[in-house]
């Protein structure tokens, strides 16, 4: 694999975030709507027990901020 920069690894990352969601909110029967998701993700950034990588963190958040329309 070949150089992958920040803005790269983040936009991987967020992917990877919002991939996870949706495949697990459809395993309970749920349909994944953006605004779902965006609370989802509120949620789990809101639960600082959980450790995460910043990488992580940053995507959670730049998704959060793109499906809330705070971008």
């Amino acid at each position: 694999m070949g150089n992958v920069t920040k803005d790269d690894a983040l936009y991987q990352e967020m992917c990877r975030v919002v991939g996870k969601v949706v495949l697990e909110m459809r395993d309970l029967g749920q349909e994944p709507k953006h605004i779902v998701i965006a609370g989802v993700l509120r949620t789990s950034l809101a639960n600082q027990r959980v450790k995460r990588s910043e990488l992580t963190t940053q995507a959670m958040q730049a998704v959060v901020n793109a499906l809330a329309g705070q971008e």
